[in-house]
């Protein structure tokens, strides 16, 4: 009977989740926060294009290593994931910077 009632309300249901209307960098912690990992998403995308995939995980690996060092005094505070997530992001976007070569 449940899966009966699951396919009835299937096609009632989105394909996918809606991308939320926000405006980065946000206005509240949850829209800053999502907006923070929107970024680190990027990042990560485009150094998966520049890296090997061995290389890549090594980098994410030291990374997250150094920025929970670097942010460790907030540990205990709720902001303490969204800087980790921001440390994250600038390391990626410092080691683009690298790939763009001279004069670019």
């Amino acid at each position: 009977m449940k899966a009966l009632l699951l396919l009835m309300l299937l096609p009632l249901m989105p394909a996918k989740a809606d991308q939320p209307n926000i405006k980065c960098p946000g206005n509240n912690t949850p829209e800053m926060r999502w907006c923070a990992s929107k970024s680190l998403e990027e990042s990560k995308a485009a150094l998966e294009k520049e890296l090997p995939r061995a290389v890549l995980m090594e980098w994410q690996r030291a990374t997250q290593a150094v920025c929970a060092v670097a942010k460790k005094p907030y540990l205990q505070g709720t902001i303490y994931p969204q800087l980790v997530v921001g440390c994250d992001d600038n390391l990626n976007r410092a080691l683009l910077e690298e790939f763009k070569g001279l004069g670019c």
